[in-house]
């Protein structure tokens, strides 16, 4: 077990930040839905997938989806299309993440009353 945990400090060390975040966050999904087979009671949480200074609203949509892989996507795109619209009106970025890192939080908790309604 010992080697395998040097095995991965080893390659965690020798990637990029950006690779580095990913393979933080692919570690997460694996222990959230190893977890979510053993307490299935239990909705699965959002990944923590920290959110990158200067993130374009693109790249926002990507993390957050990947944040919160349990989301019908479907059912964001009229809120997250909005956003999009947003810049062409040359609306403030950051405005425009926050707002979409509301709606994904929104959706999510509705998705977590539902899952406790079953």
């Amino acid at each position: 077990m010992a080697n395998v945990v040097k095995q991965l400090q080893t390659i965690y060390r020798e990637l990029p930040p950006e690779e580095q975040e990913m393979l933080l966050a692919f570690a997460q999904f694996l222990r959230a839905r190893t977890s979510q087979k053993s307490s299935i009671s239990l909705p699965p949480q959002p990944l923590l997938i920290p959110r990158p200074e200067n993130e374009s609203v693109i790249a926002a949509i990507k993390r957050l989806s990947q944040t919160y892989p349990m989301l019908d996507k479907s059912r964001l795109l009229n809120e997250t299309s909005a956003i999009v619209t947003g810049i062409v009106q040359d609306r403030n970025v950051v405005e425009l993440v926050d707002e979409l890192e509301k709606i994904f939080a929104r959706h999510y908790q509705t998705y977590v009353e539902n899952q406790s309604a079953k």
